[in-house]
């Protein structure tokens, strides 16, 4: 097995990853949700949101194997090996996606949270200068549109609902809040893909997030803590929260297993 493990990447390939990462790990938790949902219509719109990450996953991790086999000599990686031979420290994701899918409540606060800020990082994205970027950005639009219009709407539908389904969307978002800060904060990485054209203006971004964020919570009749509480960071960077190594244990099992494995 190739090591696909790398310390030092361009800013462009370190963003790729933390791009498909993302999409990659919370596709994976749509996914342990197959039989579980607590309707079939709402198990096949799950279902199908998973699929759409996993197809963004796949062009973000696709675009992010060929910089890393221009950078390293010798590599020959794709998106499939960027999926399933990197450890957990390896991984780019965001810290608010791996986290466990809970109760319905849970995972649709969750996915609010994330649309929320995907939605106007890929409006931005689809302007880069970079036109393999503003491609893969302007086709997944489409399809987190629809992913935030969902989950805002479950958000309104449970906050504003029964006293018992208040409680939980209120409990989901007061949970998941501590790692929304990596959503809005900004390092190295993404400063240069900004000064290059790549990526969209951080104060623009983390604007559009707040203002949807509240007005969404609002109609919800749910309040959230401060936008400057406390945060867990550091999933950009490869620190992530136990979760993600038992997730990527379930996924990555029949690639490591069977590594020669392929497809009749």
């Amino acid at each position: 097995m190739q090591n696909v493990s790398q310390t030092t990447r361009t800013p462009l390939t370190e963003y790729l990853l933390r791009l498909g990462d993302s999409a990659l790990v919370l596709g994976q938790r749509h996914a342990e949700l197959c039989g579980k949902a607590p309707a079939l219509e709402e198990e096949m719109a799950l279902m199908n949101v998973g699929l759409d990450l996993f197809g963004q996953a796949r062009n973000w991790l696709t675009y992010a194997a060929e910089q890393i086999n221009a950078e390293q000599a010798g590599s020959e990686l794709d998106a499939d090996a960027l999926a399933f031979k990197r450890d957990a420290q390896d991984f780019r994701n965001l810290l608010l996606v791996e986290q466990p899918n809970g109760d319905f409540a849970d995972t649709m606060a969750r996915q609010f949270l994330f649309d929320a800020w995907h939605v106007p990082l890929l409006e931005g994205l689809a302007q880069a200068s970079d036109p393999r970027i503003a491609e893969v950005a302007a086709k997944s639009l489409k399809e987190a549109t629809y992913h935030l219009r969902r989950s805002s709407e479950w958000v309104v539908r449970l906050g504003d609902g029964t006293e018992e389904s208040r409680a939980r969307m209120q409990r989901a978002i007061d949970n998941l809040w501590r790692f929304t800060g990596e959503l809005v904060q900004f390092d190295e990485v993404d400063q240069a893909m900004i000064d290059a054209g790549l990526a969209p203006d951080a104060e623009t971004l983390v604007a559009r997030w707040k203002a949807t964020v509240e007005k969404v919570l609002e109609a919800a009749t749910l309040s959230h803590p401060p936008f400057d509480a406390w945060m867990y960071t550091g999933g950009k960077t490869g620190h992530h929260t136990e979760h993600l190594g038992f997730l990527l244990a379930e996924m990555q099992y029949l690639p490591r297993t069977y590594p020669d494995a392929t497809v009749w």
